[in-house]
C-alpha cells in the first residue's frame, strides 16, 4: 500500500511523536470509526489503532486513482473530549 503524507500530517506526526511506521499500522489494521463520504477531492475516514497502550486516530483518504492512501493527519485523542474508547467524542450519539 502506497502511503502519501500531506505536508500538514508531517509536522504534526513530528510534534505529536506518531511514526509513518505507527501510521501504517493504523491504516493497515486499525478500525474506521468515522466516513466523511462529502469530503473533497476524496471521501475520507477518521480510523482509530493503538500503538502499545497508545491510543492513535488517523484521518486518511484513498485516490484510487494513483492506487495511494493520503495521510491528512494523526494524533492522539485527547480523553477529555473523546469516550473512553476513543470512538466516539463525549456527549455525541453516533
Amino acid at each position: 500500500m502506497k502511503l502519501t503524507f500531506r505536508l500538514h500530517a508531517i509536522q504534526k506526526m513530528f510534534e505529536r511523536q506518531i511514526s509513518t511506521d505507527d501510521v501504517r499500522q493504523v491504516v493497515e489494521r486499525g478500525e474506521v470509526i468515522r466516513e466523511y463520504a462529502d469530503d473533497m477531492p476524496y471521501a475520507s475516514r477518521l480510523m482509530l489503532g493503538w500503538i502499545g497502550e497508545r491510543p492513535v486516530h488517523v484521518v486518511a483518504a484513498d485516490n484510487p486513482a494513483d492506487s495511494e492512501t493520503i495521510i491528512i493527519t494523526a494524533y492522539e485523542p485527547d480523553p477529555a473530549t473523546w469516550e473512553a474508547d476513543f470512538k466516539r467524542k463525549k456527549g455525541q450519539d453516533s
